[in-house]
């Protein structure tokens, strides 16, 4: 088994206006922690600029394109990276800004940048087969994405169980996983992306997960409390919505909104005194 590393990473912000704080991702760098400067350092720089031209029509594509390439090249140079860092750091305050440094642990880190890229950077699209289709605001991915960047956002990632298996209280042969998990003393609070505006067999199915792998849980002394992060908005008069909500209910599954998970985020911070 590969040895696990510990890995710094920020994303690339860019701001059209300062006054609005608005803001979207558009990059992504880590980097390896401690040694002697050596160690791994990628850049992810996104190829789909349909989202910042939606805070900025007139944005300078070749330009930070051009720079996306500069900043790879830079990292891949041992003696220019550290300077490079630190330009970045010092002088990036205005159009294109970095978010807070976050850490993380991981055996590949190219897997793992590619992962994080996918969730904090690249938003899910849906394609058709005549034209493209804005990126899709409904969903598991969507709302996956989401909590990905609170939870970065708060700076509680790397204490964040991801990808939590249900076999270790179900069986074996059980191939479920919970989205994000953490303990609070006997307490294991657990979030898992849940669609109400798209509903279908995955959505209907999570409550009676729930109903398999809450009781294995008790029976090893750990306490779930379950929470069900679902759209901002979804047609509530809805039948098979109403029925998933019931379900929900009956297994005393908290259901939050995406809008909520900036707070959820913050809780955690605090709980986990991050």
């Amino acid at each position: 088994m590969a040895d696990r590393r510990q890995f710094e990473f920020f994303l690339l912000r860019y701001v059209p206006n300062a006054v609005k704080e608005e803001f979207v991702n558009i990059g992504l760098v880590m980097t390896e922690s401690g040694g002697d400067g050596g160690g791994f350092a990628e850049v992810h720089f996104t190829a789909d600029w349909r989202r910042a031209r939606c805070l900025d029509p007139n944005i300078d594509v070749e330009m930070l394109e051009a720079l996306g390439r500069e900043m790879e090249r830079r990292l891949k140079d041992v003696q220019q990276r550290a300077l490079l860092l630190h330009e970045m750091m010092d002088s990036y305050s205005n159009t294109l800004q970095l978010s807070p440094i976050r850490q993380c642990i991981a055996e590949n880190p190219a897997e793992e940048l590619k992962d994080l890229a996918q969730k904090l950077v690249e938003m899910p699209t849906i394609w058709s087969s005549s034209k493209e289709i804005q990126p899709k605001k409904v969903g598991r991915k969507w709302i996956h994405a989401g909590m990905s960047e609170a939870f970065v956002t708060a700076g509680v990632w790397e204490f964040l169980v991801k990808d939590f298996p249900a076999s270790t209280y179900t069986n074996p042969e059980d191939d479920f996983v919970l989205d994000f998990a953490y303990p609070v003393g006997d307490e294991l609070k657990i979030f898992h992306a849940v669609s109400l505006a798209a509903v279908g067999p995955e959505t209907r199915m999570f409550p009676l997960r729930v109903a398999k792998i809450a009781p294995g849980m008790r029976e090893r002394k750990v306490l779930p409390s379950f929470t069900a992060v679902v759209e901002d908005q979804f047609d509530e008069g809805d039948k098979a919505v109403k029925t998933v909500l019931a379900f929900l209910e009956d297994e005393k599954i908290r259901v939050a909104r995406l809008r909520e998970m900036p707070m959820i985020a913050e809780a955690a911070r605090r709980e986990l005194r991050a």
